[in-house]
């Protein structure tokens, strides 16, 4: 089964699997809420979703089906790569990793060895945790997008300006936005704003 919200992906998908005998596609959604609906009446073997999602985001929609449908797999097919992010997004319990960049190929292995009760984690993000361990990235609080968002936070723009400045969704910079009050442990503009200057992130 599959959860995105972006049609031209999950028409992708469709196709690419329908290639596929080994596989059978059950159902897609656009957004947790109906994923999770879907989930209870097709009961599939492997879920495939995005991180981003509108409503509720994807690490609740993992929590919530690694409780109320423990034996369906999941793979999170996301563009996000920030470190503290995918080891997050790992501690949940997920089978697979993929980025949406990486190749039809990879998806199709990557279904196979979580099918036969492997864990998969594309070349990237594997490279990824590499650097991490070796303390690359482990220092960084914010990711270089999350300080960009941070600056333009302080500038007092709204999430459209924000969006319009840096060439992404809003739907994106909510997410960052709720990523970075996270991990500042702030819960204010104000809050956020004073932690900002007195840890040199702006």
């Amino acid at each position: 089964m599959l959860i995105d919200d972006h049609v031209i992906l999950l028409d992708g998908l469709k196709a690419l699997l329908a290639q596929e005998a080994d596989f059978t596609l059950v159902g897609t959604a656009s957004t947790a809420e109906a994923g999770l609906a879907m989930l209870a009446k097709e009961q599939p073997d492997v879920l495939i979703t995005d991180f981003n999602l509108p409503g509720m985001d994807g690490l609740s929609l993992i929590r919530r089906v690694k409780k109320q449908f423990p034996h369906v797999k999941i793979m999170v097919l996301s563009m996000h790569q920030e470190t503290h992010l995918v080891k997050e997004i790992l501690r949940e319990g997920v089978e697979a990793y993929l980025l949406k960049k990486d190749s039809h190929k990879e998806l199709i292995e990557a279904l196979r060895q979580v099918h036969a009760g492997k864990i998969y984690l594309s070349n990237e993000i594997n490279k990824m945790l590499v650097r991490s361990l070796q303390g690359t990235d482990e220092t960084k609080l914010l990711s270089d997008r999350e300080r960009e968002v941070l600056k333009l936070i302080a500038k007092e723009y709204s999430n459209k300006q924000i969006a319009e400045e840096l060439f992404i969704s809003e739907h994106t910079v909510e997410t960052h936005r709720k990523n970075i009050f996270r991990k500042t442990g702030t819960g204010s503009l104000v809050g956020l704003i004073k932690f900002a200057y007195a840890n040199n992130l702006i």
